[in-house]
């Protein structure tokens, strides 16, 4: 739609209409103002120091059906357990201790070997759901 302004003595006023301008602006410096912290926010990484790559020892803590515990493949009661997780706590470098539970365990089985294996000093504790080639 066009429309045409007039002055009360009959002269067409040429002013610009800033509203859509304004508008514009307005949209502009709210962007501006959402993305401006994103783009600055940093995240802190602790990042390993370059040299050579000791390997970590890998133990293969698993929980049978029954509640037991199999120790890189042999069998441990409780006592033993307690054992090899205190003596592993206190080696230099820990070794990394992949849990892994029977389907058919329950869960306060798992859930105290791991507690034990935390309450011992153990900080490297990961699950797994299959046995690594």
């Amino acid at each position: 739609m066009a429309m045409t302004a007039t002055q009360s003595n009959g002269e067409v006023v040429l002013d610009i209409n800033t509203t859509p301008l304004i508008d514009v602006m307005l949209v502009l410096l709210t962007l501006l103002i959402i993305t401006l912290p994103m783009q600055t926010h940093a995240v802190k990484l602790d990042m390993p120091v370059p040299g050579p790559a000791t390997p970590t020892p890998v133990v293969m803590l698993e929980v049978d059906f029954d509640g037991t515990a199999v120790w890189n493949g042999w069998r441990i009661d409780k006592k033993t357990l307690d054992a090899k997780l205190a003596e592993a706590a206190r080696s230099n470098p820990q070794p990394e201790i992949h849990m892994m539970a029977n389907r058919l365990a329950r869960y306060d089985a798992v859930v105290k070997v791991m507690a034990e294996a935390e309450r011992l000093g153990l900080t490297r504790i990961g699950l797994v759901d299959t046995q690594p080639f």
